[in-house]
């Protein structure tokens, strides 16, 4: 777990690039599944990240400037009748003493109390975002403040994002938080391992989900970090499929993607493999193929390497995989460049990791210079090569022999950027032919 002196060094690193700025953090709203029954509460990650407060209708305010109260909370107060229904409350002292506010307020106290932590600052940190109801409180605040500036001489007289500053600090993942990722990891791994097992033909997809998530929230996992795909046959073909509902027969490829959530960091791994088995020749070549481009791109994930290496890389060797196999044709260059692959391999190669499944941070800095690795990030590598049933080629490509159509293979890892080189957190799930057949 992360202690409350990992959070306050994180406000305090984000606060000596603030200055004189006051930064606003809005809580994650109640998202409601239907009529009045809600979803589960999930907290917002970057004020999750700099609290680890997890009650919703909350707001924290840094003001660095500010001579008393540097981090302040304005929370739901104690309330005992609504605690029956909707669970404990953390309270306005609780909010001092459990999480370190030098001030909490009731959250009914908003409007009031605000003014004084943004009035002597130069600017408001805050990212607009899907909350238009309090965007609105934060933007009509700035404009009173800005009315007023000419009489006191100061005040924000602009306001910026905080995305950049923070996305950059939740990138590089700190020693605790690679423990909470390795336990996600853990549970992951394990899940997938028993789901290898359990699936025979005669399941349905729906069986193995259960399986799966059944083992997170029984080792103590949030439950999935995002819905599980269970993709059998040509449904694997289909890349975010979560209907999980078709009986698997012999001979099927089955596809699993899914990953835990722990104290809120995710794991997400991929495998495909045969039900009954063996894999087809067709089945094998293709898998083949994919796993040697996620090899290939995975030792590519290295500090001081561009992040967009490890995507050309398993591009690159899954275009001339099909240009052997007679399914791509021309100057591969060419193809790569006008993106020819596109009808077999649509996505990206993957994706940063850690609070969120796709995490905070940035890919391009500018529209030429890549981010580079750095030790302390995570990545997921996941190539793959998807033939539907109904998959047309590029204009001036070949045709797809029925042959190959209805495979498909994707295989993820997580991958962790050491000093060194890399280290593949989800390697204790077997993905070479020998291992999936086994």
């Amino acid at each position: 777990m992360i202690s409350q002196a990992e959070y306050r060094q994180r406000r305090e690193q984000l606060m000596s690039q603030i200055g004189q700025g006051t930064a606003i953090f809005r809580s994650a709203p109640v998202a409601v599944m239907h009529n009045d029954v809600e979803y589960n509460f999930r907290q917002d990650s970057d004020f999750f990240y700099l609290t680890g407060f997890n009650e919703a209708e909350a707001v924290a305010v840094l003001a660095p400037h500010h001579a008393e109260h540097r981090f302040v909370l304005f929370v739901q107060p104690k309330d005992p009748e609504k605690e029956v229904w909707t669970g404990y409350r953390t309270g306005v002292e609780g909010a001092k003493e459990r999480y370190g506010a030098d001030e909490a307020y009731p959250i009914t106290e908003l409007e009031e109390k605000l003014p004084q932590y943004l009035e002597k600052a130069d600017r408001i940190y805050y990212q607009l975002g899907r909350d238009r109801h309090f965007n609105q409180t934060v933007l009509t605040h700035w404009q009173k403040l800005m009315r007023t500036y000419p009489k006191r001489g100061t005040g924000p007289m602009a306001i910026e994002s905080t995305n950049p500053l923070l996305q950059k600090m939740r990138l590089v993942k700190s020693p605790t938080e690679l423990e909470m990722m390795r336990q996600a990891v853990a549970i992951s791994v394990d899940a997938h391992n028993h789901a290898r097992k359990f699936a025979q033909p005669g399941c349905y997809e729906y069986q193995i989900q259960a399986e799966i998530e059944y083992m997170f929230r029984q080792r103590g996992a949030l439950g999935p970090a995002y819905p599980s795909i269970v993709a059998s046959g040509v449904n694997s073909c289909i890349l975010h499929y979560v209907e999980n509902t078709r009986q698997m027969e012999t001979g099927d490829l089955l596809l699993i993607d899914a990953g835990c959530a722990y104290q809120y960091y995710n794991a997400d791994i991929t495998r495909t493999f045969p039900i009954g088995g063996k894999f087809s020749g067709d089945q094998r070549i293709i898998y083949e193929l994919v796993l040697k481009a996620q090899q290939e791109a995975i030792a590519q994930v290295q500090p001081g390497k561009p992040y967009n290496l490890f995507h050309d890389t398993a591009v690159r060797v899954l275009v001339e995989g099909l240009m052997d196999l007679g399914l791509l044709a021309g100057d591969i260059e060419e193809i790569i460049k006008e993106e020819k692959y596109k009808p077999f391999y649509m996505h990206r190669t993957g994706h940063w990791l850690g609070l969120d499944v796709h995490d905070s941070g940035v890919y391009k800095n500018g529209e030429e210079s890549w981010q580079t690795f750095e030790p302390g990030q995570v990545v997921t590598v996941e190539p793959g090569l998807y033939i539907g049933l109904d998959i047309k080629p590029v204009e001036g490509q070949p045709e797809i022999p029925e042959r190959w159509r209805g495979i498909g293979v994707r295989i993820e890892d997580d991958v962790l950027v050491t000093e060194s080189g890399n280290e593949v957190l989800t390697a204790g799930v077997p993905k070479l032919v020998e291992e999936m057949e086994s």
